[in-house]
């Protein structure tokens, strides 16, 4: 008897009634033939639907339709506009990630040079723990009218470059489509900043805007790879010799997969980004994890050496996010042994975007951005490389506040992806995996890239910037300052607790020059310092206490 029912229980009642009406229409169709034509597309639809919960019924993949044929669909549509209901209809204004609405409302306002203030006092809860201020001086300063730059290149370097403070962040063609290419370029030539290509490569788009350019390789090589996808250094001095090219930079590991490497889905690996990469279509271009030019931090050196050579003396560094401190350190112990220094390291934070990697990798792999800047710059000073090398910070930076306090705590300019991306018009609509980007930003399907109107989008790019260093210029001369590079750790308070506060000065302590060769006790480096050696990236066991070391580790 129960098995009788179950056609009319909730979980089959939708099935049984679109079973039934179809089958009523049908009769009533054969019955009278006059309006049988009227019923020809109701009958269509629920015959449909009957042939849909058939099929459901039937299949073995999803436990959740055999059990509720057809009116299961509507936990799948409505699983799929999760993302956009909760953030047009139910986020606040500090909701939202990886940016918050009030974030992404901000840079859409300052690229369309809308008002960007807000009314009725900050909706922030300033007695939360982790709250952070900057201080003020009641004697400030009037704003700064120079476009704040900073100059990048140290001894070795010949051709020296003069960067703005802000700077688009890494990001490859073949993740961004063509007229997302063409207009961050463009915008940046407009501008006056730099354009990071990114590992993709020195693209066409690149070159047809004209806007300066920091070329990142990574461990693909793409655009200087031999066949076998080995370093071919005649290709990179053909490509880095170019005008507008300033600067070159080996990409170690990026902060949103560190220790993973750069993956373009086979989805967005069009004929035209095969021939540009020189890599397989209908596979995922995948740059290996580590370098095949190179594997001790000697070698490392060497190699930035070698780019800056070939480029005909252009600053040249890396970026990577930081890991183990040793490795870090066995870097500094390498310039040291062989007297070769980068002119800039670009530091990555684990809280950096990117276009697909592993949720492990994104959640918890790598250190934040700011513990990572500031252990670079205090790893310099230790030892007394600070003054030589300049130190550039990438990782969820999107307005003035988030350059001040990353350059506070030892940064020398700042890059932005993301937010330039929402100078562009990107939704945060998290799609950029699936080659239906609904703006055309991060998509290679032409359909959808024409969406995105080059000359409009330059403005914005733009304007974005602009605003954004006018804020900063606003939030300098506050402070009684006349340039970012003044900035100290002291002019930052951080909450951390509902009654207690402590100065930036107090959370990242700093070194004496020089004092990691004289040996250090702090305990963020004494030990890892013991462990790094210039011939290797493994570390040094034997030199750390067995009690300490599972704690470096």
């Amino acid at each position: 008897m129960e098995t009788l029912l179950l056609p009319f229980s909730p979980r089959f009642i939708v099935l049984t009634i679109c079973a039934v009406v179809t089958a009523l229409l049908i009769g009533i169709g054969i019955a009278d033939r006059k309006i049988f034509d009227i019923l020809l597309i109701p009958i269509l639809i629920f015959g449909a639907l009957t042939l849909l919960g058939v099929r459901d019924l039937l299949q073995k993949g999803h436990a959740v339709l055999r059990n509720y044929p057809i009116s299961a669909h509507m936990r799948f549509l409505l699983e799929e506009i999760r993302p956009e209901m909760r953030q047009y209809f139910f986020e606040s204004e500090k909701d939202g990630m990886p940016f918050s609405r009030d974030t992404r409302s901000l840079v859409y306002q300052r690229a369309k040079m809308q008002l960007d203030k807000r009314p009725f006092g900050t909706q922030e809860d300033v007695y939360r723990e982790g709250y952070e201020w900057m201080h003020h001086s009641v004697s400030p300063k009037a704003h700064a009218t120079e476009r704040f730059r900073i100059a990048i290149g140290g001894p070795d370097c010949t051709k020296p470059y003069s960067a703005s403070v802000f700077n688009i962040s890494a990001m490859s063609f073949g993740a961004l489509s063509p007229n997302a290419v063409r207009a961050l370029n463009a915008g940046a030539k407009k501008g006056g900043f730099a354009h990071d290509t990114g590992e993709g490569g020195f693209s066409p788009y690149h070159a047809e805007m004209g806007g300066d350019i920091i070329w990142e390789i990574g461990s693909g090589y793409f655009g200087c790879r031999h066949l076998d996808g080995t370093f071919d250094p005649e290709a990179f001095a053909r490509v880095a010799g170019q005008d507008q090219i300033k600067m070159v930079e080996l990409k170690i590991s990026q902060g949103a997969k560190p220790g993973h490497g750069g993956v373009l889905p086979a989805a967005k690996v069009s004929e035209e980004i095969s021939k540009i990469r020189g890599v397989a279509m209908g596979e995922d271009c995948i740059s290996p994890a580590s370098h095949r030019a190179f594997s001790t931090p000697v070698g490392m050196m060497q190699f930035i050496a070698e780019m800056r050579r070939l480029s005909g003396g252009k600053p040249a560094g890396f970026k990577l996010c930081i890991g183990h401190r040793w490795e870090f350190l066995a870097i500094c112990k390498a310039m040291l042994e062989t007297g070769i220094y980068p002119d800039f390291i670009v530091v990555d934070g684990n809280e950096g975007g990117t276009g697909a990697a592993p949720l492990e990798f994104m959640d918890h792999l790598g250190m934040p951005m700011r513990e990572g800047v500031n252990f670079v710059h205090n790893a310099l000073v230790g030892i007394n490389a600070r003054d030589r090398i300049k130190i550039g910070a990438s990782g969820k930076i999107a307005t003035a506040f988030d350059m001040a306090r990353a350059m506070a705590i030892g940064a020398d300019w700042c890059n932005s992806a993301r937010g330039f991306m929402f100078s562009l018009g990107c939704i945060q609509s998290l799609s950029c995996h699936t080659d239906r980007c609904p703006t055309g930003v991060a998509t290679q399907d032409p359909t959808r890239a024409r969406a995105l109107y080059v000359p409009l989008k330059i403005d914005r790019v733009h304007n974005y910037h602009h605003a954004t260093l006018h804020s900063l210029t606003e939030l300098i001369a506050a402070a009684g300052l006349e340039h970012p590079q003044q900035l100290r750790p002291i002019h930052f308070n951080q909450r951390t607790s509902t009654t207690q506060v402590k100065s930036f000065a107090q959370l990242y302590p700093a070194l004496r020059p020089g004092e990691l060769l004289e040996g250090t006790e702090d305990p963020r480096f004494a030990d890892a310092w013991r462990m790094a050696r210039a011939d290797t990236f493994q570390p040094e066991l034997v030199a750390p206490p067995a009690a300490t070391l599972g704690a470096i580790v």
